[in-house]
């Protein structure tokens, strides 16, 4: 089962310069358009092949989110890395659209 973090909680993370890895379960063109602050880019489908490298401490706290609640990606990826040994997996369910919608802040690699 998905455990769930709000973005309020995610934010607060963030302000408080807290460890937490948040991931994007996105395609690279829309990780480049833009992303939450400090997010990486390994989307849903590479999981397997990427998290190894880019999420090494499988106890580390990770956030997965992709584009909005209709979107699968962020509940697929969550699954494949609990599925992986990592213990603190989260999912931010409603995704960047309601992240933009709060007008919080995100970055671009364009």
């Amino acid at each position: 089962m998905t455990k769930a973090i709000t973005r309020e909680e995610i934010k607060a993370k963030l302000d408080n310069n807290q460890p937490i890895n948040i991931v994007e379960t996105l395609p690279k063109m829309y990780y480049d358009a833009e992303h939450l602050p400090g997010a990486i880019n390994i989307p849903h489908e590479q999981v397997r092949e990427m998290a190894t490298h880019l999420l090494p401490d499988i106890d580390a706290l990770v956030v997965v989110y992709c584009a909005s609640s209709e979107c699968q990606n962020s509940r697929i990826a969550a699954n494949t890395l609990r599925q992986m040994g990592y213990t603190q997996v989260f999912e931010y369910v409603e995704g960047k659209k309601h992240w933009l919608e709060a007008k919080y802040p995100v970055h671009s690699s364009n």
